[in-house]
């Protein structure tokens, strides 16, 4: 169980570089970071944990920022889309 945590989470971090927009990437990155801090506790490995709590607000920090400027930033499709994509 413990291993098959560690191993969805190197998933969702890996999946996230197939993210093409900012605010998904983000999201896919802190919840990838979520799991490897469960992991990390799980298993007690703190360099794990506190990587993975840098990385978490590292991407929290910049989707803030980003949501900031653009509050849409997390919508599938775009506000400016044709309207043939809503």
């Amino acid at each position: 169980m413990i291993e098959t945590l560690g191993w969805i989470a190197t998933a969702v971090f890996v999946a996230s570089y197939f993210f093409s927009r900012p605010g998904w990437l983000r999201a896919a990155q802190m919840g990838g970071a979520t799991l490897w801090i469960v992991y990390g506790c799980l298993i007690g490995a703190v360099p794990v944990i506190a990587a993975n709590v840098l990385v978490f607000c590292a991407a929290a920090w910049t989707l803030g920022r980003q949501w900031r400027r653009q509050p849409h930033v997390l919508e599938t499709v775009p506000k400016s889309a044709p309207a043939s994509l809503t």
